[in-house]
């Protein structure tokens, strides 16, 4: 944040151009705090949420200090009352996951929130985002040896963060996006997970962000020679052999003509939504769609298309033993943790002016005038202290 608000006052040579009006600085604040809310999922940082359980989707941190080799993850709160002061790595959220402060992976430091806590979260996941590294090239965030710092996407499936250019694309003009640069997509898939999700092949072009999916030439290099890092350095989801695909996704390898798959049975759009098959959406049983051999392709997913999902029996099993029944769970998606935190905000600022004019109701005529005009004054004050200085000590005031 630091470094962002430095690069913006290199950009104005003229110290004496450049200043904040109040209106802008609380701005800048509820903005900060409306982006700290959304990753947070609302919670205010007093309680562990170790009481919950095993919940579908929490801010999660790892304390390097306390466990450096990056195989435990904390809440919120006991980020901010058990390791304030230590090194901790943001990991935004994860799901299904146990607070383990203070467990057995501390050396015996117990958790100041919650010190009755199991041996350890059997349940729980890591991957080496909690050694502070991410995407296949096993990068910290923010990279201090690169000259400017890329955006990452998260996959969906394994929560691993990637760079654009490290995700097997043969170049990221591949990423869909509008004419303005911005995504078009609202979930993404890594290269390492879509072989677990190309079930996915079986539904209409409009899950895809791009109205349809790309699939990669016979021609391209292997994944091993487009990205830094091998297919086995992926974290969580195993590489998937072309004959392990075959006996996951049930039936036959194919051949793959000029890019595309060959005699996969893709039902009619028209059939969608009906009751065929078992009640399945699809018409097919899912098991009996045959593997590819194409090189591994990340998917780009359009909005809702979770929705789109078939949760027939038949394919409800299928999710489960691929353990990824959690998305045809509702509350698993970033979209609904960030709707939730945005309900939870709303709350606490409603709750907010109820407390203020509560308290400017008890007041008197005089002590109502007295206090408006007391704020009038601070902010014409302000306004004038903020006119005055220029951005570059704004800066360095914020730092300090």
């Amino acid at each position: 944040m630091a470094d962002a608000a430095r690069d913006g006052a290199e950009a104005f040579p003229d110290e004496g151009e450049c200043a904040f009006t109040l209106d802008e600085y609380i701005e800048g604040i509820e903005d900060a705090e409306l982006e700290a809310d959304m990753v947070l999922g609302g919670d205010d940082g007093k309680e562990c949420t170790y009481a919950g359980g095993y919940l579908k989707r929490q801010a999660v941190f790892s304390c390097l200090t306390c466990v450096p080799d990056g195989v435990a993850g904390v809440c919120t709160a006991c980020s901010l009352n058990c390791h304030d002061g230590h090194e901790v790595v943001e990991l935004w959220t994860k799901r299904r996951f146990r607070c383990d402060c203070g467990n057995s992976k501390f050396g015996g430091h117990l958790c100041k929130l919650c010190p009755e806590k199991d041996f350890e979260n059997p349940e729980n996941c890591y991957n080496h985002n909690f050694k502070g590294s991410y995407c296949t090239c096993g990068r910290p965030y923010p990279d201090p040896e690169a000259k400017e710092q890329v955006e990452m996407v998260q996959c969906c499936i394994c929560e691993d963060w990637f760079h654009e250019d490290h995700i097997g694309l043969n170049s990221v003009g591949e990423v869909p996006r509008d004419e303005e640069g911005e995504p078009l997509y609202e979930e993404f898939i890594c290269h390492k997970c879509s072989p677990v999700c190309y079930f996915l092949k079986l539904y209409p072009d409009t899950i895809w962000a791009s109205g349809k999916q790309y699939l990669a030439s016979q021609t391209d290099a292997s994944d091993s020679t487009v990205m830094e890092g091998g297919p086995s350095d992926h974290p969580t989801i195993e590489k998937h052999e072309n004959v392990a695909l075959a006996d996951d996704m049930g039936g036959e390898k194919m051949a793959m003509e000029n890019g595309s798959t060959k005699d996969i049975a893709v039902p009619e759009k028209d059939n969608l939504g009906s009751n065929s098959g078992n009640n399945c959406k699809l018409g097919a049983d899912v098991n009996t769609m045959p593997a590819v051999t194409e090189k591994n392709m990340p998917f780009f997913m359009s909005k809702g298309w979770r929705d789109t999902l078939c949760r027939c029996e038949t394919c409800t099993n299928f999710y489960v033993q691929r353990g990824i029944a959690y998305l045809v769970d509702k509350d698993d998606s970033i979209e609904e943790y960030e709707k939730i935190a945005k309900q939870k905000r709303e709350k606490k600022l409603e709750q907010r002016e109820g407390a203020e004019t509560n308290f400017l109701n008890s007041l008197n005529h005089v002590q109502k005038i007295e206090i408006l005009s007391g704020i009038n004054d601070m902010k014409t004050e302000f306004q004038s202290f903020l006119v005055t200085i220029s951005c570059f000590d704004l800066v360095n005031m914020f730092q300090h």
